[in-house]
């Protein structure tokens, strides 16, 4: 697979962090879409697919806090947990697309999706668990909040993100992760 430069890797992460302040303030028109669709997900697994475990980290740090700094979304009690989530999110995003290689594109998408969903669902729990509701926090809490009540988010992460990744390599705007090969 080509690399992409360093320059478009820091371009891509900075629109990314951007769509993370500008996607919660569309969604949040309406009732109780932020933990419906969880808007702000989208623009941290792009990154992490298209530029790597880096720069899908930052972008999973520096998004939720800008866009809490700016549009006091999300919360600042739920902050913390959510930098946590999507930070690991970014993370494994970009490790698993730099580990997994079936020799398609989907397969290597959806794995590291999952996979980086499911994580990061677990470590949220844990560190709220734990950390900020010690003795309070059940795991039927847990299962609601980051499996029923977003379920719609997560059909629409699984849709739309690996959909966006393909369309994008189609255009050639990122490099194509297996080029055909003429012979």
């Amino acid at each position: 697979m080509n690399q992409m430069s360093y320059v478009k890797r820091s371009i891509l992460t900075a629109v990314c962090i951007a769509l993370c302040v500008v996607l919660p303030m569309a969604f949040h028109a309406i009732p109780n879409a932020g933990s419906i669709y969880c808007p702000m997900h989208i623009p941290v697994l792009l990154c992490g697919l298209i530029a790597g475990w880096p720069f899908g980290l930052l972008c999973g740090l520096a998004g939720p806090l800008l866009s809490s700094l700016l549009t006091g979304m999300p919360a600042t009690a739920y902050l913390p947990i959510m930098m946590m989530e999507l930070a690991l999110y970014g993370l494994l995003t970009g490790l698993f697309m730099q580990l997994i290689h079936t020799r398609k594109i989907y397969v290597d998408l959806y794995i590291s999706l999952v996979i980086s969903l499911l994580a990061g669902r677990v470590l949220a729990g844990i560190a709220r668990a734990l950390i900020f509701a010690p003795g309070s926090y059940s795991i039927s809490a847990w299962a609601t909040g980051y499996f029923i009540t977003c379920l719609p988010g997560l059909v629409i992460q699984l849709a739309l993100v690996p959909t966006i990744v393909f369309a994008l390599e189609k255009a050639r705007l990122i490099p194509v992760r297996y080029p055909v090969e003429e012979g």
